[in-house]
């Protein structure tokens, strides 16, 4: 059994773009989303513009993940014209790269780590620690990890965190941020003007509420979830981060799609190097990718991971708000 170094040096094979590959993916997929947006305007009929809205916020999680892998430098990182491209996407999706590449760099860094800071991540504190707090401090911490703060992830997540608050934090250093966010508001009261309410609801709103509210709660059931483990500084490996901290979740074919292999999610934190189109491959090549914790989109899988709350140390898991007194 590979483990430590040896486990990820065994990743690095898959470690390579097919450029080509990387741009039909690229773009057969914006130019999905830009048919799917069309369509909640001009589609003939109501079902058919609301088939095209939900469609279109599906296709944003599978169009934000080319991005993410565009970010770690993954894919097209030589490519002028990917550069461009993944820059008005940034802005589009209200994750300018400014934000976007510090907070989520810093988060494959210090995944699972006890005691470090919450950039990019969901806060995690222990018992003990959650037990000490004042009750105004447990009410922040707890509503951060709350449910409806996830499924309003398009509010919560992409235009208070990724664009107020990184431009009211640093001016000077995420003015991107700022740009990204007057530039959805003015986007979104000209389809109104134009196109009226039912416009903006169906071509702004519900693409952003439901890839976002998506995209927000994978990215928490990736690394909250039954079996997780969090450690102290002492004992974190950036292997052990991957395999015991980092989820499989399995879902259709039709699913993994649309999310762009993001639940393979522990090899994509064991080697960031591999394109998203690799990472299947590279699981059924490598006998101890198979080993993974599995979590899924199932009712009793959500349900399971939104209710863990905080680290105990003594049994060594996650435990629920009920749990902790």
């Amino acid at each position: 059994m590979l483990t430590g170094k040896e486990l990820i040096l065994s990743t690095k094979e898959y470690a390579s773009e097919n450029v080509r590959a990387s741009w039909a993916h690229t773009l057969s997929t914006m130019g999905l989303l830009l048919l799917a947006l069309g369509g909640t305007l001009y589609m003939p009929s109501l079902a058919g513009k609301i088939g095209c809205s939900v469609f279109a916020g599906l296709i944003v999680i599978r169009s934000f993940i080319i991005y993410h892998d565009y970010q770690h430098h993954t894919i097209l990182h030589n490519s002028r014209a990917a550069r461009v491209l993944m820059t008005i996407f940034g802005w589009y999706i209200l994750a300018p790269a400014s934000i976007w590449k510090r907070s989520h760099d810093y988060h494959h860094q210090h995944n699972s780590k006890l005691f470090s800071a919450d950039i990019g991540s969901y806060p995690i504190v222990t018992k003990t620690r959650f037990q000490s707090m004042g009750w105004k401090e447990r009410m922040g911490y707890l509503a951060i990890r709350h449910p409806v703060t996830i499924l309003f992830g398009y509010i919560t997540m992409f235009i208070w965190g990724m664009c107020l608050r990184s431009f009211i934090s640093s001016p000077q250093r995420h003015l991107d941020s700022l740009f990204a966010l007057l530039l959805h508001a003015a986007g979104s009261v000209f389809i109104w003007l134009v196109f009226g309410f039912q416009g903006w609801l169906l071509c702004i709103f519900i693409p952003f509420f439901i890839g976002q509210a998506l995209g927000a709660y994978l990215f928490y059931a990736q690394h909250n979830f039954p079996g997780v483990v969090f450690k102290d500084r002492c004992g974190w490996t950036y292997e052990g981060a991957a395999m015991e901290s980092s989820s499989y979740m399995r879902m259709s074919p039709f699913m993994q799609w649309c999310t762009g292999n993001i639940g393979y999610h522990h090899i994509h934190h064991l080697n960031c190097r591999i394109p998203f189109y690799k990472l299947p491959v590279a699981m059924s090549g490598i006998r101890e990718l198979q080993q993974a914790k599995i979590t899924s989109l199932k009712p009793k899988d959500i349900w399971a991971c939104l209710r863990l709350k905080v680290w105990d140390p003594e049994q060594q898991k996650m435990i629920g708000y009920r749990e902790i007194f």
